[in-house]
């Protein structure tokens, strides 16, 4: 599962997640630059950009067995929630695909941090 150590077999599956779920954000986010309707994506855009950070941050922690990969993965669920939300305020494909990962993540996000 690991790279280049076990250490963090535990964290792969929520890894994996966050790793899928930044890409989709800035899928998602590159797509809604070019809808129609822009300027009434505006929250959701935002969002899009803080949603892959925070997903990429995330992975990193925890792929450095870091002491805060628990307080990271809270924080990147609250922030999927909400970009779950904003995406599925939108009936495009690529907001609802998104809107689905961010769901998924934020409920890997949940289980590890309950570790």
């Amino acid at each position: 599962m690991g790279i280049v150590t076990t250490v963090t077999d535990k964290y792969q599956t929520c890894i994996d997640a966050c790793v899928k779920c930044a890409q989709a954000c800035y899928e998602c986010f590159d797509a809604c630059l070019k809808e129609s309707n822009v300027n009434e994506r505006t929250n959701c855009i935002k969002i899009l950009v803080e949603c892959a950070m925070m997903c990429q941050a995330s992975a990193s922690v925890m792929s450095m067995d870091g002491q805060y990969a628990t307080d990271h993965c809270k924080m990147c669920a609250t922030i999927c929630e909400k970009c779950a939300y904003e995406c599925n305020i939108f009936e495009d494909a690529h907001c609802k695909e998104c809107a689905d990962i961010c769901t998924m993540c934020a409920d890997e996000c949940k289980k590890m941090s309950n570790m």
